[in-house]
């Protein structure tokens, strides 16, 4: 036991559990912490953006492209408020945020005096966005509170918590002892239940056409994944989140548009770590299908298609104890190389039919290292991502989930490079998006993060204007923009810019970002694309 100020406290203990970046905007409720932290420079790397919405995509790509848990540190009330949309986004994906808060003097909390950055309910403001709130009231609670944040982000879904500390609080010194770290949770997660995984293993051994569906909830399963689907010749269809679980190039690693092709010929189907939002709502009747799923969260079990098996477990342990009693049950089918591999090539020929998005698309597969990261945006380029891009490896495609948030792949991207400095890292954005977060061009200079953007320029809100044209006779409202000069931009925040309209011209600009040792802006200039809603695997099964 040892005499310290709460701030101390902190900055100990989240050290303890390897925390060693900091996405954040300083204020007047953080001084404290920040004086404290200035002694801690060796062991944290202190990232200081422009926006906190920035601070929480940064820290959201930080844990989706590695698995480790992300931090921003945020003032209250308007500050965490606005590092919102970025912990949104990391609820959606299950990615482990720690979002740290200041919060006004302790004695005002819940009193409505209208001090600075006063909410009436900061951790109620927060609730609907991470899955646990918590603070610390003195300095001798911070461990403890610190190691219930550390529990809740590694055990059960893995979504954003929240911790907040007072400045009082930070800065007043009490007797603080100073918890071991729990460094293995595997032991604290609930044990796939026995009889359940012997029923399952019956169920999927005795398929005819068994299929497996997974989301990011099978990432670091990946092992166990492919060991029981190349038992059980069963492909694995990826999740838009869910991809690179198997590497595509795989004849078992499928997109969801070979899915949609098998959906009525599955018989059982194995959903694991996944919503499975588009086969339950959009592919049609499920017949009579079998349904296991395995989700650490209970609430799946009947949302909404009723599973006839639920496993409430993690998929590493669930998937290894599939394939031990797997053999025993299985009927051994042919192996399916071939059929798969049909279905595969239909897929990519189909896909391709979506001009100029596949076109660049490739482009981007091509020139990017086979280890790199692609973080799309929500645009035609984010839409081809979803079922276009080959992912080879798990946490190497990040998407936003189903909150779908535009302006957010840029900040992700920088929080991806930052946690992979020895991988290349793009981040494919459209020009209304990046423009949400466009002062983050400062922090990528700033903080020399080599992150090459590529910006595909339509000068337009394209998804709005091309639903007008199609659904609203042309009744355009609302959706054109006016853009700065992108390359006059970049060069004013002293980052390289290359412009060009085309997928040879994108190729060659790409090779020579990537021979840079600091942040690259890539325009395309393109001209309107055409949607390719018509291709995607979201419509009923052969109606």
């Amino acid at each position: 036991m040892a005499e310290m100020k709460g701030a101390e406290a902190l900055t100990q203990s989240i050290k303890q559990y390897g925390v060693d970046t900091i996405f954040t905007v300083p204020g007047v409720q953080l001084d404290e912490l920040f004086d404290v932290l200035y002694d801690y420079q060796n062991d944290f790397n202190i990232l200081h953006c422009r926006h906190e919405q920035a601070t929480a995509y940064m820290a959201f790509g930080y844990a989706q492209s590695s698995g480790k848990v992300g931090t921003n540190l945020v003032v209250p009330g308007p500050g965490i408020l606005n590092a919102g949309a970025g912990l949104c986004t990391a609820h959606a994906c299950s990615a482990p945020v720690l979002c740290i808060a200041g919060q006004i003097p302790s004695k005002f909390i819940g009193k409505g005096v209208g001090l600075l950055h006063e909410l009436d309910d900061q951790p109620g403001a927060m609730a609907s966005v991470t899955k646990w709130q918590g603070r610390a009231e003195t300095p001798g609670e911070t461990p403890g509170v610190i190691r219930e944040a550390f529990k809740q982000l590694n055990t059960g879904r893995r979504q954003p918590v929240l911790f907040e500390m007072a400045p009082d609080i930070m800065g007043q010194k009490g007797e603080v002892e100073l918890l071991d770290p729990i460094t293995d949770f595997s032991d604290q997660e609930i044990e796939p239940d026995p009889d359940l995984l012997e029923q399952a293993a019956a169920l999927l051994g005795n398929a005819e056409n068994p299929a497996i569906f997974t989301g990011g909830g099978a990432f670091g399963a990946e092992e166990a994944l492919l060991a029981l689907a190349e038992e059980i010749q069963a492909p694995v269809v990826m999740s838009q989140n869910g991809q690179g679980a198997v590497d595509q190039r795989h004849y078992l690693g499928q997109n969801q548009m070979v899915g949609l092709e098998m959906w009525d010929d599955i018989d059982v189907v194995l959903a694991v770590g996944t919503r499975f939002q588009p086969p339950q709502m959009m592919w049609g009747d499920h017949g009579d299908k079998k349904l296991i799923r395995i989700d650490t969260d209970p609430r799946r079990a009947n949302d909404p298609w009723k599973a006839d098996i639920h496993i409430t477990a993690t998929a590493k342990k669930s998937l290894a104890g599939l394939y031990d009693r797997a053999a025993r049950h299985n009927r051994k089918r042919e192996p399916r190389k071939d059929e798969l591999n049909i279905l595969k090539q239909a897929a990519t020929e189909k896909i391709n039919q979506g001009q100029p998005q596949a076109g660049f698309g490739q482009v981007i597969r091509n020139v990017l290292p086979e280890d790199g990261i692609a973080c799309f945006g929500v645009t035609q380029m984010g839409f081809y991502s979803w079922f276009g891009f080959p992912t080879y490896h798990p946490r190497s495609n990040i998407q936003p989930g189903y909150q779908g948030t535009l302006g957010y792949s840029f900040p992700t991207g920088l929080g991806a490079q930052v946690a992979n400095p020895g991988k290349k890292v793009v981040a494919v954005t459209g020009d209304g998006g990046f423009m949400f977060n466009v002062q983050e061009m400062a922090t990528a200079v700033l903080h020399n993060i080599p992150l090459v953007t590529i910006l595909f320029n339509d000068n337009t809100f394209g998804n709005v204007k091309r639903n007008q044209k199609n659904d609203y006779n042309e009744r355009y409202i609302a959706c054109d923009l006016h853009n700065p000069d992108f390359m006059k931009l970049a060069e004013s925040f002293g980052m390289m810019g290359l412009r060009v309209d085309s997928a040879e011209g994108l190729q060659g600009a790409m090779e020579k970002a990537f021979a840079e040792d600091g942040p690259v802006l890539i325009e395309v200039e393109v001209g309107p694309m055409e949607g390719l809603w018509p291709l995607m695997p979201l419509k009923r099964a052969k109606d």
